[in-house]
């Protein structure tokens, strides 16, 4: 089939509805929770704040629209190679210089939901991810990847998203050994459905924090605090996460898109 034929196919399914639009993406506003930073490492995130320019009123009687304060690494994000050191020396690291043929992919979903349920701090290392593989299929070249944790139901209360104490935040994410395997694999990504893309104890691995220092010294990108991991299958899907063209960016919020084949 000509590549022509299969864009006209695939716009076909999605007008009939064979093909579904799932949105992965959390609701942006002042309740989004915000990455907790150590105050010796960097100035806090702010809250995202909505602001009214005008609402069919004296500031404006015939249009309605905002003005917002955010960080480019707040609710639903893309992190872009530059946003960590290991990847600061890539030209097209940053979200306006970055190859977007490389953001719209086959996404492979590894479920590690029940796991994180009983163990917040659970990790997925490169045997679980072998063991995927040996039931769904094998993770190819340019593919993303994402652990569906079910985090995101934990969303509306920013405490237990965060879920800190005083030894720090506890939340599922991937061991050293579970980067380093995939980045064999040559993917395009990794995603999580928690507030970074690492676990929450990541800090204390060797490296520190591997999935942001691993993936951007390969020139590869992260996603966080994705939705809706439990509508899109194992394998099949497409996943588009596509930022914002931020100008020197290092990441930015995204609508994630997954498209879902019915049945």
């Amino acid at each position: 089939m000509s590549s022509g034929k299969t864009v006209e196919n695939l716009g076909a399914a999605l007008l009939s509805g064979d093909v579904e639009v799932v949105d992965c993406s959390g609701v942006l506003g002042p309740e989004t929770p915000i990455i907790q930073l150590p105050p010796e490492f960097a100035k806090p995130t702010p809250k995202v704040e909505i602001n009214k320019i005008s609402e069919y009123d004296s500031d404006g009687p015939f249009f309605a629209w905002n003005w917002m304060v955010l960080g480019e690494h707040s609710g639903t994000h893309f992190d872009a190679p530059h946003h960590w050191i290991t990847g600061k020396d890539y030209p097209d690291g940053y979200t306006d210089t970055l190859n977007v043929q490389r953001l719209v992919a086959p996404v492979n979903v590894i479920d590690c939901s029940e796991q994180s349920k009983a163990n917040p701090d659970f990790l997925l290392d490169a045997a679980g991810v072998k063991a995927w593989e040996a039931e769904h299929g094998e993770i190819k070249a340019g593919e993303w990847v994402v652990m569906r944790t079910d985090w995101d139901s934990r969303v509306d209360d920013e405490a237990q998203f965060l879920n800190a104490d005083e030894t720090g935040p506890h939340s599922p994410g991937p061991t050293v050994d579970c980067i380093e395997y995939l980045l064999s694999k040559n993917i395009v990504g990794w995603g999580t459905q928690c507030i970074g893309t690492d676990a929450g104890q990541a800090g204390g691995m060797e490296p520190p924090y591997p999935a942001h220092n691993l993936l951007h010294k390969n020139n590869c990108f992260g996603l966080a605090s994705l939705a809706n991991l439990k509508k899109v299958p194992a394998k099949g899907a497409i996943l588009i996460a596509a930022p914002l063209k931020i100008e020197n960016g290092t990441g930015s919020p995204i609508r994630a898109l997954a498209l879902v084949p019915k049945g």
